[in-house]
């Protein structure tokens, strides 16, 4: 009953969009907000990958198949995939300016990420020392992190709860048998969500990998208005983050940043004055941090699709053009105009487009020749060491 009263109010939000009729991020947050809520009821495991998608990656891997075997192989070998990997939690992680210091910055986030290997592993392999190996690294943290601190502190916090859900959500929901879950889960609540919950106001990438981080701590607490605070946050920022030109002459901004002149707008651009579909707000520093950004929307409508309202509709073309735009550049096949970060690019996408691709390409069949040609030389994608992780395994091709 409930996604037959939201469709139409959602095809409306969307044909206003298209429109163009949309064009003050405070109204279209609002607007957009009455339309979509947290999920009545919510799917488990529901964050990043589904149990229909778990179940096709197992059935390749177990066939021998690829690019699914490889990816399999690879995460199995890493060392986030070593059932001797130790958990090394702190009380307190001090993060600095590009974990500068990084004291347990880096120990935190891999624990995090062996955590969802693990877990992922397991699924496949039904290899219990996997499952255990992943509710060892969660209760060695649960047990001890009580802070985050220093200027990279959300960050950080971001980073490492994009990933301790999604192992969660596999270990509680397919595994069972962990009696610590509840504690886990308390530790999400009181030492993660409170240094994220309201956002940021620095570059598109810090906001974007935090509204991941509270989506999926929605998820597991099956906290409502959690997760609503997770697509409230969203919805500004994405178009924000992406230029399409039915934006106008200048892109959309975030209310509370105050950019309410050419000028600021251009700055917060890091300096780019033109603006073209496809262009995102951290083009002209650099594709890694861009990639960042892509890559927490490319999760976020994954987990909202899971969650049963499909968001690809609303936010869909900002990452296809997004994807496309930067992989265009980052083949390096033609000079870089003058016009576009004043005709130098800082290349380095990193394993982010898998998700994007199989979303967009393989599921809803749109051409994406650049994004493609990337994501497949690129294969069996692997991890950037923060938040992304295994995404061949997970999503490529993978209709469920």
């Amino acid at each position: 009953m409930r996604k037959k009263a939201v469709l139409p109010a959602l095809a409306a939000a969307c044909a206003a969009l298209l429109a163009g009729t949309l064009t003050n991020p405070v109204n279209a947050a609002t607007k957009a907000d009455t339309a979509v809520q947290a999920p009545a009821v919510f799917t488990h495991p529901g964050v990043g990958v589904s149990r229909p998608q778990l179940d096709f990656i197992r059935a390749k891997v177990q066939a021998g198949a690829q690019p699914w075997t490889n990816a399999f192989n690879q995460a199995r070998n890493s060392t986030y995939g070593s059932l001797s990997r130790t958990p090394k939690p702190r009380a307190v992680v001090e993060c600095g300016p590009y974990s500068d210091p990084d004291i347990g910055c880096r120990d935190e986030r891999g624990d995090a990420i062996a955590a969802y290997t693990d877990a992922v592993l397991w699924y496949i392999t039904r290899d219990d020392r996997y499952a255990q190996k992943a509710i060892q690294l969660m209760d060695a943290w649960s047990a001890t992190i009580r802070d985050h601190t220093n200027s990279n502190a959300p960050l950080q916090t971001a980073w490492s709860a994009s990933s301790w859900p999604k192992a969660a959500e596999i270990i509680k929901h397919v595994y069972g048998n962990w009696p610590n879950s509840g504690r886990f889960g308390t530790m999400l609540r009181n030492v993660y969500l409170p240094e994220i919950i309201n956002g940021s106001n620095s570059n598109g990438n810090w906001e974007l990998s935090m509204t991941e981080a509270i989506q999926g701590i929605g998820v597991f607490l099956e906290d409502r208005t959690v997760y609503d605070k997770a697509i409230s946050l969203f919805r500004v920022r994405t178009p924000a983050f992406v230029y399409l030109e039915s934006d106008g002459a200048l892109p959309k901004t975030k209310p509370s940043q105050n950019l309410n002149t050419r000028e600021k707008i251009v700055a917060y651009w890091q300096g780019q004055g033109t603006f073209v579909t496809g262009l995102t707000q951290e083009t002209c520093r650099d594709f890694v941090h861009t990639g960042y950004g892509i890559s927490a929307i490319g999760h976020v409508l994954e987990t909202s699709r899971i969650q049963g309202i499909d968001l690809y509709p609303e936010f869909g073309e900002r990452l296809r053009q997004a994807l496309g735009f930067q992989s265009r550049w980052e083949r390096n096949l033609e000079p870089v105009p003058s016009w576009l970060c004043k005709g130098v690019l800082k290349r380095g996408l990193g394993p982010i487009t898998e998700v994007g691709y199989n979303a967009l390409h393989t599921r809803l069949g749109i051409a994406m020749a650049n994004t493609q040609v990337i994501t497949e030389s690129r294969r069996p994608a692997g991890t950037n060491d923060l938040f992304v992780a295994w995404e061949t395994l997970t999503h490529a091709e993978n209709p469920s």
